[in-house]
């Protein structure tokens, strides 16, 4: 009998280096390459936080090993061994990498988990419509975690966050109150509103019960790193809340990117350069909160409902 249980940890992806990264754009933009001008900008991001290394990479890497480590202390006494595998979206190994891997290794029973706490059809749900298509192939029986935005122990390590920073702004002789507490993620496309998607109650949810944990009142969410469609993206967008909160007399803000669970381009450019940027030419103080990746909580609870999903199968 085969006592191995599959994981497969899915998220976004990152190039593994700069050489990579017009193939990484090509692909996110569906085959068609990226202008000049636009591969220079993404390039130029990517060695505004990263200069000569790359380390985005490994913050996944280590987040998946990590997890296996945790998942198999926890499951000691289940009679099973979790592999963890990974699949990216827009880079290798793919969603559909990860599920060829499973099937060469001989597992038949899996679990698909998302690295992003909240639900949207156009993000996880199409992770999983992926990852459901390739297990189809190889008769691979899959169970999938939808969102854990309001696990305790997500909660207790996102709440500890916000608290130290808030610590921080004290020491540097801010009156707690009065720092504004940005909660942020990911913007979509507005349809997904019409469409009755959970995404942005989700994180309405998760941002309340950090406030709640932290005795947080001075607070209200923004969304950031849209995309430049044609169509409009959920807001407002951080750097308008920033200017709003500027012209309010806000002077001190702490944001809480708690859409996102690593370090990548959308906390480290988006908020620690462009965002600091603003924040600077309105004389504001501006302070982010520091991200998850291998924090035990997170990894304990991702174990947590990974293991749920295979014992309700």
């Amino acid at each position: 009998m085969n006592n191995k249980i599959g994981v497969l940890v899915m998220s976004y992806g990152t190039p593994q280096s700069l050489e990579q990264v017009e193939a990484y754009y090509t692909h996110i933009r569906r085959g068609n390459p990226p202008t000049e001008d636009q591969l220079k900008e993404l390039k130029d991001r990517y060695e505004a936080i990263v200069g000569g290394v790359f380390p985005l990479r490994a913050n996944t890497d280590n987040q998946v090993a990590a997890l296996q480590e945790t998942l198999n202390r926890d499951a000691a006494n289940l009679g099973v061994q979790f592999v963890c595998y990974q699949g990216l979206k827009h880079a290798s190994p793919f969603i559909e990498d990860g599920v060829d891997a499973m099937a060469r290794d001989g597992i038949t029973r899996a679990v698909g988990i998302v690295l992003a706490p909240h639900y949207s059809v156009m993000s996880v749900g199409g992770y999983i419509k992926r990852a459901e298509e390739k297990a189809a192939e190889h008769n691979i029986k899959f169970s999938f975690v939808k969102s854990y935005h309001l696990h305790p122990k997500l909660i207790q390590a996102l709440a500890q966050r916000v608290s130290r920073k808030l610590d921080q702004f004290e020491e540097v002789g801010a009156e707690r109150d009065k720092v504004k507490v940005l909660f942020s993620a990911h913007s979509l496309p507005e349809k997904i509103l019409e469409m009755g998607d959970p995404y942005q109650d989700q994180l309405l949810e998760t941002s309340k019960a950090v406030a709640e944990q932290t005795n947080v009142t001075n607070w209200q969410f923004t969304w950031q790193s849209a995309g430049r469609t044609a169509t409009p993206w959920l807001g407002p967008d951080i750097l308008d809340t920033l200017r709003d909160l500027s012209i309010e007399q806000v002077e001190d803000v702490l944001v809480a990117p708690v859409g996102f669970v690593s370090d990548h381009l959308e906390v480290l450019y988006d908020l620690d350069i462009e965002a600091q940027a603003v924040a600077g030419e309105l004389d504001m103080r501006l302070m982010r909160t520091d991200s998850l990746n291998t924090d035990p909580l997170y990894m304990e609870t991702l174990s947590d409902v990974i293991i749920k999903a295979w014992e309700e199968e």
